[in-house]
């Protein structure tokens, strides 16, 4: 039957309006650095390891749980908005004869919690705009051991991609049915395992027999993972970590129960840890790693990264080469500088007076806005203290710290413990900051490195290579997929590296490749050792002569 006229009319109208919606759309998307994609069903299907498929005939689902299509996830934002005027006709048509026909079910494929069309994009699309809450649809369910729900973005599925490869190779989900044992970090996984093959092995040595793998994983979720999750519920410290799972909890209470055991010399009891863990836990929002990160986004995409920079200065050559470094980030950021002095007892006034002087005439001369603060106190807390008001710390290094306990009594240091702003170590000369080796290992320190390394490829240009080192602790090749794919998205060109060796290899490369900026996080620590500072930071510090931009 002929479509009317009017209802065909009408719905060009309906269509360019939604097209306008779905430009407005992508540019809020870019603005809060979450993504606008439609979910592949191939991409996933692929990535999660889908299983079997069963139909469950037509029915009812909410329409905001349909996150991806097969084939066209390309042609509609994530809200099924139209991407391309060129399907104004075929879109119009559809929702013409829906007013007059009605709009028979679609077809989904549906994932754990999320749906993915398999036919029926416009007519999606046309229960979005129209408001509808639920749409009729013949539903086929398929298998997956990994829990989508609608919230799930496209950079989450490269998590999820390894917790399905950890649940195909230990079968946990069919071992611990309703058991979540999800991580937030990728690389995380291969820790979860090896304790559970470090498991088997000393079963094997008590029983004084072969142990399987199925007996060994329900052995160690009772006797080692159940109690220790048990111990974190029991004081509440999830509510100090919000993003992260129990799971997550239960490799870094791990790590410090070892850690703790090695110190005391005798056996600690799980709830022990936990509650040692706890006393300690002085929770100042916005201190974790990775919460700059978090709060810098917007700005990441609207503004600039680093609106204020701030430079101690001491009177030393190296706090000049420090502030001839920080003019230079400001130049490019637009950024105010701000110098500070700290004035040790008993200092005569008329130095504190010269640095001044030197400083804002340096700031002039550049065209720069700057502040200039002179204050008493200790060097590294008043150091800490004022980074929280600014956005990057440029500070010119004299004395690395030396690693073992000595690192102990190292202001640089203890700067870092403090602070959760990027700090760019100035060592033997500045640079111009236009070559780039960002280390990263998977952890959250290191993605706060790749956060900024992307904001420096893209906004000044520079050329990016990424490395993994092995070092004493193997770093997963999935660290580097994360970077690639997190690059990827960014539309960013970089060069990858896995390299086998010591930290010290880093130095080696830089030299090579004619490199003039190192970016790192955290890199390859446990607790004790960020705690002793024994770290590939202090390493780097003491071989480097270009500037190392440490993040946390």
């Amino acid at each position: 039957m002929p479509i009317d006229n009017f209802y065909y009319r009408s719905a060009l109208e309906d269509f360019r309006s939604a097209r306008q919606r779905a430009a407005l759309e992508e540019i809020l998307a870019r603005l809060r650095g979450r993504s606008n994609e439609l979910l592949s069903y191939e991409e996933v299907a692929r990535k999660l390891r889908l299983g079997a498929r069963a139909d469950r005939g037509v029915q009812q689902i909410p329409v905001a749980a349909i996150v991806g299509s097969v084939g066209r996830y390309t042609d509609f934002t994530r809200s099924f908005l139209p991407r391309e005027t060129t399907d104004e006709r075929r879109w119009a048509s559809v929702k013409a004869a829906a007013q007059e026909t009605g709009m028979p079910p679609i077809e989904v494929y549906k994932v754990g919690e999320v749906y993915f069309v398999l036919d029926g994009n416009h007519r999606v699309s046309i229960a979005r705009q129209e408001g509808m809450e639920t749409i009729d649809a013949h539903v086929i369910e398929v298998r997956t051991p990994v829990p989508l729900t609608p919230d799930v973005q496209p950079d989450d599925l490269i998590i999820k991609a390894e917790y399905a490869e950890f649940l195909e190779q230990t079968r946990a989900a069919d071992l611990l049915p309703g058991v979540d044992l999800s991580l937030t970090a990728p690389g995380q996984y291969a820790r979860l395992k090896e304790h559970i093959d470090v498991h088997r092995y000393f079963m094997g040595l008590d029983l004084q027999r072969d142990v399987s793998a199925e007996e060994a994983l329900l052995d160690w979720y009772e006797t080692v993972y159940r109690p220790i999750v048990e111990a974190i519920r029991a004081h509440g410290l999830l509510r100090w970590f919000p993003g992260r799972t129990e799971t997550d909890l239960y490799l870094w209470v791990s790590d410090h129960r070892y850690e703790l055991q090695e110190q005391l010399g005798w056996p600690v009891s799980p709830a022990a840890a936990v509650a040692d863990l706890a006393a300690r836990e002085k929770h100042r929002p916005g201190s974790e790693p990775g919460a700059w990160r978090q709060a810098k986004t917007v700005e990441r995409y609207t503004d600039r990264l680093f609106a204020d920079v701030l430079v101690p200065l001491n009177g030393s050559e190296a706090g000049w080469r420090a502030l001839e470094q920080a003019v230079g980030v400001a130049g490019r950021e637009g950024a105010a500088v701000h110098g500070l002095h700290i004035v040790r007892r008993g200092a005569p006034p008329d130095a504190a007076e010269a640095i001044r002087a030197r400083f804002e005439q340096t700031c002039a001369a550049a065209g720069l806005r700057s502040t200039f603060l002179s204050e008493e106190g200790r060097v590294a807390e008043r150091i800490a203290e004022r980074a929280l008001l600014t956005d990057l710390i440029v500070l010119g290094v004299e004395h690395p710290p030396e690693g073992g306990l000595t690192a102990l009594g190292s202001g640089l240091r203890t700067i870092l413990q403090r602070i959760n702003r990027p700090l760019l170590a100035v060592l033997e000369q500045a640079s111009p900051l236009d070559r780039a080796l960002l280390a990263y290992d998977g952890s959250v320190e290191a993605r706060e490195a790749l956060f900024v390394a992307a904001y420096l490829a893209e906004r000044w240009k520079t050329s990016l290579t990424v490395t993994a080192v092995t070092g004493r602790k193997r770093v997963p090749a999935s660290a580097l997929d994360y970077a690639r794919a997190y690059l990827e998205i960014h539309e960013i060109q970089a060069e990858f590296l896995y390299l086998k060796g010591t930290i010290d290899i880093l130095h080696a490369v830089m030299h090579e490749r004619g490199l003039n900026l190192l970016l790192m996080g955290g890199y390859g620590m446990s607790f004790l050792e960020r705690w002793l500072a024994g770290s590939a930071v202090d390493v780097m510090l003491r071989m480097q002569h270009w500037p190392i931009l440490i993040c946390r």
